[in-house]
């Protein structure tokens, strides 16, 4: 198997509608030949927030790289930091928002339910 080099700055970074923040696909089947799995790479300002909606067949996993934030699961807030990770099953949500003076910057990976690609 072939090692593929994705020099993530070159991504396409784009900005999206409201208060949603930035976001740029790091992996997919363009980049990289990835079948099933999308990674991604997503930049929160002061106001912002990413809301991981319920996906019926899909895993999700946010991974906090850098900045500050608070997660609200069930309605209950977290604050985490760089470092912290959340996973959420299928049809499971959450809401990221940025807190602090820096941007937040998370990791998020969506990959299928087993059994479905």
């Amino acid at each position: 198997m072939a090692t593929t080099y994705i020099d993530t700055n070159q991504c396409r970074r784009v900005k999206l509608a409201g208060v949603r923040g930035a976001v740029a696909e790091i992996v997919n089947r363009d980049l990289c030949g990835a079948e099933n799995v999308v990674g991604m790479l997503r930049w929160l300002d002061q106001g912002e927030r990413f809301d991981a909606e319920s996906l019926r067949d899909r895993h999700q996993l946010l991974y906090l790289m850098e900045g500050d934030g608070v997660i609200t699961l069930q309605d209950e807030d977290y604050e985490v930091s760089k470092g912290a990770g959340l996973y959420l099953g299928p049809r499971e949500t959450a809401r990221i928002r940025q807190a602090g003076g820096a941007t937040l910057k998370l990791f998020h990976l969506v990959v299928p339910k087993e059994g479905k690609g």
